[in-house]
């Protein structure tokens, strides 16, 4: 879960949406990285592309800013 991810593309929205995923619907490998966590928190851009995984809702919001995106709540 500690993959880099160049949040500086050229180009598109600069918007970050932030929702609640449960883990059972990850895949395996990151399921597995995961033990005991029922919720984590998706922080995906404008086209839908998950750019992160984090545990918690502030964290996610912080990390979408420190990367100049806007963050809006999805469900």
């Amino acid at each position: 879960m500690d993959s880099k991810y160049n949040f500086r593309a050229d180009g598109g929205e600069r918007i970050a949406y932030v929702r609640q995923i449960a883990v059972s619907e990850l895949p395996e490998d990151l399921r597995l990285k995961a033990p005991g966590i029922d919720r984590l928190y998706a922080v995906c851009d404008a086209g839908g592309a998950r750019l992160a995984l984090v545990n918690d809702r502030d964290l996610a919001f912080v990390l979408a800013r420190q990367n100049h995106f806007a963050p809006v709540s999805a469900h």
